[in-house]
């Protein structure tokens, strides 16, 4: 299940490639290669508030539509059935709109776009209604049945009613972003980071002005907007709290790409929504769903990117998972714990818990335990072996709680104590994490989420003498994917795993 411990790798492991710079053999990366910006909280919330204005103004509109369609449905029919009414329709038709992306904050509002969708969910919130009204006998004493005529007439003033409120919402939304535009940063001063800043210059209903570009080496281009190139990556968080920029659109075509991406994951962690616009115009010919992000910027194609993962509202219910599993988890498995302590008392003595230092959460070092399954010769062999699975000195228990991965079992303290999660990128020890940041510039991006027991690079066969760079790709993919049923596909796949170990 997972790829501690300690071996010298073999020629073309993890550690070969190119040189890396000589370093003290204990010393510790340096907390500045993980310390993430973190917003002002007082900040945080004002960008939180102007974002939820516009849906929190649109879910107001739907539900003002529906009960004032119910009660012309009502004055022009014979009253509905109370699960048919507005109370009833109205919690199922919010959930639907708000799964749809009905909500979102978009680029380009626009009433035609949204109508097909609007007109769906309706149907489906009122069929289901109509359906447990039917399991309920249809009626009500004063009240007549579910007729089509009915449904047609409540059906069709909601969704007027909804469309001409949302017409008018968005024409007042436009003319408060022609009027109070929105300080925002343009990543990459390229061709086409230049014609999105021209763009938005120009069309004042996107509700943005652009301040200046980030370009760590701005290409020489005859510009078609005068905006200053403010810099690079390293000056991002000066500038965002500068110009009290809630907006960043990341453009293809920087000179440095890679920095691009770098500090566009800053931007989404100081608190800015941002915005990608890809060089490829064929983007836009995806089948993207709304819920996916995808809008235009004056014909530009352009993706709306979620928030840092921590801060998605689902993160909470995984601690609560992870505390909840892990607690049951020891109780349950009390006795294979005792049974494997005493296995590796008998085959290694003394101390059967294993206390090794791994790097965590923003890069910060924690204590954790596994069964013992070998006795290094000193600190510094612990610290510094890459792997142990075929060291001769393993007895017979050691090699079958690694097989089996009962050796990890000790971790679920970690997790109750929030050193880590149930699913997350594998924690690695400091010395190790130290040299594959200096050879992998994306390693270090791993650590900002809780490592975990499991991940997505396990699950995927990334384990023992396999690609660094190769993990830390899929540590960074389960991370700006993530979600609550990718765990629960991880744990499940982990769990196929160890009916078929390979002892890695």
């Amino acid at each position: 299940m997972t790829i501690d411990h300690e071996s010298v790798p073999r020629s073309g492991g993890p550690l070969s490639g190119p040189r890396l710079p000589g370093t003290g053999l204990l010393d510790r990366p340096t907390r500045a290669a993980y310390t993430q910006a973190v917003p002002a909280p007082r900040r945080h919330r004002r960008a939180v508030r102007s974002r939820l204005a516009l849906p929190l103004a649109l879910v107001q509109v739907d539900a003002i539509a529906l009960c004032t369609a119910t009660g012309i449905a009502n004055r022009a029919t014979v009253p509905l059935a109370p699960l048919v009414g507005a109370a009833a329709v109205l919690p199922l038709l919010l959930l639907l709109n708000l799964a749809g992306g009905l909500y979102r904050t978009r680029l380009t509002l626009s009433v035609l776009d949204e109508l097909p969708a609007l007109a769906v969910r309706a149907v489906v919130a009122t069929a289901f209604a109509v359906t447990l009204a039917g399991c309920l006998d249809g009626r009500w004493p004063d009240c007549g049945p579910a007729t089509p005529a009915r449904l047609t007439v409540l059906l069709g003033a909601q969704l007027l009613i909804a469309a001409v409120s949302r017409g008018v919402l968005y024409h007042l939304v436009r003319r408060i972003r022609r009027g109070r535009p929105s300080p925002v940063l343009v990543l990459g001063a390229g061709r086409l980071g230049r014609k999105v800043a021209a763009a938005l210059s120009e069309h004042g209903e996107y509700g943005m002005r652009p301040v200046g570009f980030l370009d760590a080496d701005p290409p020489l281009l005859a510009g078609d907007i005068d905006l200053p190139v403010l810099g690079g990556r390293e000056v991002l968080e000066r500038e965002v709290r500068r110009h009290r920029i809630h907006h960043v659109i990341a453009t293809a075509g920087a000179a440095d790409e890679a920095e691009t991406a770098a500090a566009l994951r800053d931007a989404a962690r100081l608190g800015c929504q941002v915005w990608l616009v890809p060089a490829l115009r064929e983007h836009g010919s995806l089948p993207t769903a709304p819920i996916a992000g995808a809008d235009h910027l004056w014909g530009f194609p352009c993706l709306r990117l979620g928030g840092p993962a921590m801060r998605r509202p689902g993160w909470a219910v995984k601690r609560a998972l992870d505390v909840t599993a892990a607690g049951f988890g020891l109780l349950l498995l009390a006795p294979v714990l005792a049974l494997c302590a005493l296995a590796v008392r008998f085959d290694t003595g003394p101390g059967v818990l294993f206390r090794q230092q791994r790097t965590g959460l923003d890069g910060r070092v924690f204590t954790v335990l596994k069964f013992r399954t070998l006795r290094p010769s000193n600190e510094h062999e612990s610290a510094t072996r890459w792997n142990i699975s075929q060291d001769h000195r393993m007895g017979a228990v050691g090699r079958l709680l690694r097989k089996s991965s009962l050796d990890e079992l000790p971790q679920l303290w970690n997790v109750l104590r929030g050193d880590m999660s149930l699913v997350g990128p594998r924690p690695e020890r400091p010395y190790f994490v130290m040299r594959f940041s200096q050879a992998y510039p994306e390693y270090a991006d791993r650590h900002r989420v809780p490592v975990g027991l499991t991940g997505l690079a396990q699950v995927n066969g990334l384990r023992g003498d396999t690609s660094i760079e190769d993990r830390a790709r899929f540590d960074n993919r389960y991370i700006e994917s993530w979600s609550l049923w990718q765990d629960v596909k991880i744990l499940c796949r982990t769990a196929a795993l160890m009916l078929h170990p390979d002892g890695s």
